[in-house]
């Protein structure tokens, strides 16, 4: 089955790698969707795919990468289309 959802982390999570990151895990998950910077200082991240995947990518993202540190992760289901890739916005 098919899951969509939409996340925002908090945290120290701007200028760390998070955004590359992410699309590698998400890749390597078979995850497909965005990753982007908020003017607030969040991470916004639009995850898509079959719903082991995006749980296991949404746990990853409480750790991110090694420099992160995330304090926050907020989760709502979506929908919208089927998106093909993942991308760094």
């Amino acid at each position: 089955m098919v899951t969509c959802v939409r996340c925002l982390i908090a945290g120290r999570v701007q200028g760390v790698w998070f955004r590359a990151s992410t699309k590698e895990k998400a890749i390597e998950l078979g995850v497909r969707g965005w990753v982007r910077n908020l003017p607030d200082g969040r991470v916004e991240a639009l995850l898509q795919g079959e719903a082991e995947a995006v749980e296991a990518l949404k746990k990853w993202l409480w750790r991110g990468p090694t420099l992160a540190q995330v304090v926050d992760v907020r989760s709502e289901m979506v929908e919208i289309p089927e998106i093909q890739m993942f991308e760094v916005r």
